[in-house]
């Protein structure tokens, strides 16, 4: 049997309402998702009967609610959401997982474009992770990095099961 890929739109849709909500809160308030941002205005639009023009005349937290109640979301706002989720709502633990792994960053942000990380430090930087962190928060950032790149983060997969399984 072949395993269900992982995608940004799959990860929104296991994610709490909370973390939903924070998602979507930070994805109004990023200036650079413009363009993101009036897909979802007219997501929520369509999805809520209501006019575009009084979505975008809403207040964010009222447009990151409603964003938030949509659970199936198309895949580009769903991984533009995760993204700026963990930027805003989850750096320390980017940051305590990246330094764990020896890997250079800048406050949570990878700063080359190709890393490898060492396997051998996977392991001890989830535990870590899973010891300073809520499970949950654990388990969404490991997948959200599985799922941006499957390649280099394989390692993980295994991981991260453990993790969602209490171990």
């Amino acid at each position: 049997m072949t395993e269900t890929p992982l995608t940004a739109a799959r990860l929104w849709k296991h994610m709490t309402s909370a973390q939903r909500v924070a998602a979507a809160d930070a994805f109004w308030r990023d200036e650079q998702a413009t363009d993101d941002q009036v897909q979802a205005v007219m997501l929520i639009a369509q999805q809520k009967k209501f006019r575009p023009k009084s979505v975008i005349a809403l207040d964010f937290d009222r447009k990151a609610r409603h964003l938030a109640s949509i659970v199936n979301l198309p895949e580009a706002l769903a991984a533009r959401a995760l993204i700026l989720y963990h930027l805003t709502a989850q750096r320390p633990m980017m940051v305590t997982f990246l330094d764990a792994l020896g890997i250079a960053h800048e406050d949570g942000v990878i700063k080359e474009d190709s890393v490898t990380p060492d396997a051998g430090k996977l392991a001890p930087a989830v535990a870590t992770l899973a010891r300073e962190y809520p499970a949950e928060a654990v388990s969404l950032y490991l997948r959200t990095l599985l799922c941006q790149d499957p390649e280099t983060w394989e390692g993980l997969r295994d991981l991260v099961t453990g993790i969602e399984a209490g171990s």
